[in-house]
């Protein structure tokens, strides 16, 4: 027999994701179907539902799919750069998508700053530092991205951290990264990094409200540590 390119068209009718998600609402899809809409043929032998489904066995979990960068998705044997694309444009709307909410409430709490960042930054497979800009109403400026590091830390100058908050001549920021680990637990580096925040906050007279560390929920912690709470800021 030859072998020929599968598509999801050529499935059952109520087996095909597109139809099912037409009827019945994507709530009514598994992950598989999902991200077989997004990737629409498969490859060589395979269609798209089973491309979809080798995906996540080899990732384990939709989470580790999404932490997956471009190339380690992209070099899978029929993926490809298109459809890796498409994938990590799907999840990244989902950030965005899950973060709108917040974005005209107060930033006042780590819970609120979760709200805004977690989705995309505990899913992030290497540590990100982002700052949040905030004014006198302690409500968003914007979001500006400081560093992307290695798998375990990040490379960021206080100088790096300030100059958002002076272009955009900002009232205070809230420094926030993640753990990729999971574990949001302070390390040493980050004590020292917030220990000379808070000096060079109040040589600039811009208020540091607080140093957040993104990691991932799990035995009844709360998926972020607050430097604020700590008492540590």
């Amino acid at each position: 027999m030859n072998q020929r390119n599968w598509v999801i068209k050529e499935l059952p009718a109520d087996e095909r994701p597109r139809e099912k998600l037409q009827t019945h609402g994507a709530a009514s899809l598994a992950d598989a179907d999902l991200i077989a809409i997004l990737l629409r043929t498969g490859c060589v032998g395979t269609n798209a539902m089973e491309l979809a489904r080798a995906l996540l066995v080899k990732f384990g979990s939709l989470q580790s799919l999404a932490r997956a960068d471009f190339k380690e998705i992209a070099s899978i044997k029929g993926i490809g750069p298109t459809k890796a694309t498409q994938l990590l444009a799907a999840f990244g709307l989902g950030h965005r998508l899950a973060a709108e909410p917040v974005r005209n409430e107060l930033m006042d709490t780590p819970e609120q700053i979760y709200r805004l960042l977690g989705p995309e930054l505990r899913t992030a497979p290497r540590e990100v530092l982002k700052v949040v800009l905030l004014d006198t109403k302690l409500r968003l400026q914007r979001v500006e991205e400081v560093s992307s590091g290695t798998l375990n830390e990040s490379v960021a100058h206080p100088r790096d951290i300030f100059r958002p908050a002076v272009a955009w001549n900002s009232y205070g920021l809230i420094l926030v990264h993640n753990h990729p680990s999971g574990d949001p637990g302070p390390s040493m580096a980050d004590r020292q990094l917030t220990t000379r925040l808070a000096e060079g906050a109040q040589m600039l007279q811009i208020r540091l409200i607080d140093h957040i560390i993104i990691g991932a929920p799990g035995d009844g912690r709360a998926p972020w540590f607050s430097f604020r709470e700590a008492g540590l800021l």
